[in-house]
């Protein structure tokens, strides 16, 4: 019984740790799914995520098939309060086409993103429960169903997309055609995105909701949802199933992800994941490797702190404290209580 009791305690800690702080004492990484979580990296925390993947698409009306090579990263600051980040996002793809019908091959390359944005945690839900204390004697007290485990934190993200304009992974062809046409654009279009990140955790599992807006006032305008269902089996392994679905006049897709993630220590995580979908126009399959590494400079925990009137108290008794100590001697007289009294 004790050992149970034990137990409880220790994962009651550990989640405290995660959904209080923006730091954790382990990184805190977006992949290997690609949905963005509401939390941040931390205050004075420099994160990079990359990685690369190979794939296959086919395309049956165009009679196209490419052999792709995929380089990702995502540059995360945590900058001037822990609820905010700063962060560039983007990906890098070559491909290897061959026309079925005509036996013409060529390649194509260039970024198919490149965005810089912040993303603010704006709602945090957990954050009172900071000052709830575990049931030593219920497991069920402590992870059973709660109606206020539905809502989520909640995170928004604004950024400007930099694109080529004769980008031929990223803009419409002429005619639906294969090849792109040029000359109907140069130079660099700025455009931008915006997203909404949600955050549920619910002790080993976490599930995220993304809607975005991408390239929002570009002809190549999209949508998209990302749904990602991540769970823990221990302290270094993790397991992650993806749902993204994406609307646009410029592609069209139902996208399924799936992949794991190992942690090599509290700064270092690698991963592996695969893409697949549901249709023909083009069919895509996709494996990735990727890495997550931390440059830590977090000086100290910093725990959001309780906002409005709650917040506002106690931080005039914290306040209060630390001037009561500022006024006592090292010879123990305390020279508050002794004003007017001759030394």
């Amino acid at each position: 019984m004790v050992i149970k009791r034990s137990k409880i305690l220790f994962l009651f800690l550990f989640a405290s740790i995660s959904v209080f702080a923006q730091y954790t004492e382990t990184i805190n990484s977006n992949r290997p799914g690609f949905s963005q979580g509401a939390f941040s990296v931390g205050k004075d925390v420099l994160q990079f995520e990359t990685g690369f993947g190979l794939g296959k698409e086919e395309h049956s009306i165009l009679n196209k098939k490419t052999d792709a090579f995929i380089i990702d990263y995502n540059f995360r600051y945590g900058i001037w309060k822990e609820e905010l980040e700063i962060s560039l996002i983007g990906a890098y793809q070559s491909n290897a086409v061959s026309l079925i019908d005509s036996g013409d091959n060529f390649k194509e390359s260039n970024f198919t993103t490149n965005t810089i944005g912040a993303k603010y945690l704006f709602f945090d839900p957990y954050r009172k429960r900071q000052i709830e204390k575990p049931n030593l004697y219920s497991w069920k007290a402590n992870n059973g169903f709660k109606w206020k485990d539905l809502i989520p934190a909640i995170s928004v993200y604004a950024g400007a997309n930099f694109d080529q304009a004769n980008n031929p992974l990223t803009h419409l062809y002429k005619n639906d055609l294969t090849f792109f046409n040029p000359e109907l654009k140069t130079g660099i279009e700025i455009s931008p995105t915006v997203a909404i990140a949600t955050q549920n955790n619910w002790g080993s599992w976490v599930f995220v909701i993304n809607l975005i807006g991408e390239r929002i006032t570009l002809d190549e305008k999209s949508y998209s949802y990302i749904l990602t269902l991540t769970h823990t089996f221990n302290a270094k392994l993790s397991v992650f199933i993806e749902n993204q679905g994406i609307k646009s006049d410029f592609y069209a897709d139902q996208i399924i992800r799936g992949g794991a993630a190992y942690l090599v220590s509290k700064d270092f995580q690698v991963d592996v994941a695969f893409l697949m979908n549901f249709k023909d126009t083009p069919s895509r399959q996709f494996g990735r490797l990727g890495i997550s590494y931390r440059l830590d400079m977090h000086a100290n925990d910093q725990y959001i702190e309780e906002k409005g009137k709650a917040g506002r108290s106690k931080k005039r008794k914290v306040k209060n404290k630390t001037k009561k100590k500022k006024n006592k001697r090292m010879d123990g007289v305390n020279l508050e209580s002794n004003v007017g009294v001759n030394l």
